[in-house]
């Protein structure tokens, strides 16, 4: 058995932050575990590469968990696929780097509904410690952080994303801005991006390789914790399996669980912390009954319209994919070297929303038709086109993650429920018909063509609506399952702390007590940031 101040499971965008933070004092000893392998290969640092790594199922499994939903009743009995991260950095290493906060008004609602120290205020220090950002230091930026934030060169965008930005503006009343996480949110605009100079700037890259150099710092890959050892109430160990080996690690101050939102939970469970009887009924022994241990699963849920467009500087084909990949290769600075998404915009569903409850991504590219969902590679179009992904950002349906099993290498049960709740269903219809007022704009005349998905032909609610259950899918941003709070159901109170349990926390996405307003790979690296900070003041 060895031993260790502070043990993490999970390297992912806030277990990686937390590990290496640690292990910036000197005095204590920090192990962190990976279930997957390392992140230093090409098809996770060339940011081009996440298409390739998406679509073909052999370089998926090597860096993903391949998990998928339970079927889900109000989108056609389809199995979600789930994307996680199972590699050094974890989902900031397969991501769309797409660089986001959300609006401050969701860290002031954490902080009114009894999370202290939440607040947008209290978290913006913490954001700016992470960014190296490309306008360098500002009211609301921060300059020499682990994190290289981008924007795309205007010069490289295609025309079609700035027009989509100017019908925007004209249709909701809307400004052109060029930074969603300044003072407002509600705005079209470019996006900012988690990579610069053609390297993708997860976790991994940035907090997890120079860590590596210290001394007191243990990464172990490939290492797949079975359970959190807790003995009187407290947490003293990790047991894990690595090469077919069980290894028990002891921790002498604190085990930090970074699993994600279905991570933590299935670990939590399997430790025998959460609702008691589903524990008993997998033979697992009751440690701490917390019912809330798997609720509250919520997740962003959009749905594609899809334009033929004269102007978009992209197509499906493999041509222009590998023509990208040797121009960046040999002279940098292409597309290949930054996300795929360009225009961006965040309104509001009516006018009398407090904040903007919708997210319009683009991608000036065809989407997979009608679905990633499959087991074989879904069809995308080979022609020019604009993809505009209206994403419901407050859904008011909610899941659970339970196991089914007492053995972590099984996958447990994923049931986002999306669009239980009509609320749902409805605000996905009104977004459909914005979107197609906004691409029916002269400003985008002279830019797009037919509508090639779900197509004009498409008109009445109930053609719409078997549309969204045809084509609706997730933007893998699962939170909420450790939820932080004061209330019964919270799993972790406001500094991430176990209730029940001595000497244990959460941090990661499932501690959000409600989905942040935008995708939810920035939010997750400022609670690993805001984290350690509470775990140094003790």
């Amino acid at each position: 058995m060895a031993d260790y101040d502070y043990i993490v499971v999970g390297s992912g965008s806030a277990g990686a932050i937390v590990a290496a933070r640690l292990a910036e004092n000197p005095e204590v000893s920090v192990l962190l575990l990976e279930a997957g392998g390392t992140d230093r290969t090409t098809f996770v640092r060339k940011p081009g590469m996440i298409s390739l790594v998406q679509q073909v199922k052999q370089l998926k499994q090597k860096l993903d968990w391949g998990f998928s939903t339970a079927p889900q009743a109000n989108l056609n009995d389809r199995r979600i696929t789930f994307t996680r991260g199972k590699v050094v950095g974890g989902s900031s290493s397969v991501n769309g780097m797409i660089y986001l906060r959300g609006n401050q008004e969701n860290y002031n609602d954490w902080a009114a509904s009894g999370c202290e120290g939440w607040s947008f205020e209290d978290v913006l220090p913490f954001y700016k410690k992470l960014e190296d950002h490309q306008d360098g230091e500002t009211e609301y930026h921060g300059a020499g952080g682990p994190i290289r934030i981008s924007r795309h060169p205007s010069e490289e965008l295609s025309p079609v994303s700035i027009a989509f930005m100017e019908a925007v503006s004209a249709v909701c009343g809307v400004p052109i801005r060029d930074d969603f996480n300044a003072e407002t949110q509600h705005c079209a605009g470019i996006l900012q991006m988690s990579c610069r100079d053609g390297i993708r700037s997860g976790t991994g890259e940035a907090y997890v390789q120079p860590s590596l150099l210290r001394p007191n710092f243990h990464l172990e890959m490939r290492a797949l914790a079975q359970r959190v050892l807790i003995e009187k109430g407290s947490a003293t160990g990790v047991e894990y399996v690595q090469s077919g080996k069980r290894v028990v690690a002891h921790a002498r101050r604190e085990v930090i669980l970074s699993g994600g939102a279905i991570g933590s939970p299935q670990l939590l469970m399997l430790s025998g912390v959460g609702p008691a009887d589903h524990l008993r009924e997998h033979g697992i022994e009751v440690k701490q009954d917390l019912p809330g241990v798997g609720q509250n699963l919520h997740d962003h849920l959009l749905v594609p319209l899809v334009f033929r467009s004269r102007t978009s500087l992209h197509r499906g084909t493999a041509a222009h994919f590998f023509g990208g990949m040797i121009k960046e290769y040999m002279l940098g600075n292409s597309w290949f070297g930054r996300t795929v998404f360009e225009a961006c915009a965040f309104i509001k569903s009516h006018p009398g929303a407090p904040i903007p409850d919708l997210q319009l991504h683009t991608l000036p590219w065809g989407y997979p038709d009608p679905n990633q969902d499959g087991p074989e590679r879904a069809y995308v179009d080979t022609g020019h086109c604009l993809s505009v992904l209206p994403t419901l950002l407050y859904p008011k349906s909610r899941g659970e993650v339970r196991l089914t099993s007492a053995h972590a290498a099984d996958a447990p049960h994923i049931d986002p429920a999306y669009l239980k709740e009509p609320e749902d269903m409805q605000l996905l219809l009104g977004a459909i018909r914005t979107c197609r007022e906004i691409c029916g704009r002269p400003e985008l005349s002279e830019h797009l063509a037919e509508e090639l998905v779900p197509g004009t032909e498409r008109k009445t609610d109930q053609e719409l609506r078997e549309e969204i259950k045809l084509r609706a899918g997730t933007v893998y941003h699962p939170v909420g399952t450790c939820k932080m709070g004061v209330d019964e159901t919270a799993v972790v109170d406001p500094e991430l702390r176990v209730r029940g349990i001595e000497g244990l926390r959460v941090v990661d996405a499932s501690i959000m007590p409600t989905i942040t307003g935008s995708n939810t790979n920035a939010p997750s690296m400022m609670i690993g940031e805001r984290a350690a900070a509470l775990i140094q003041q003790g």
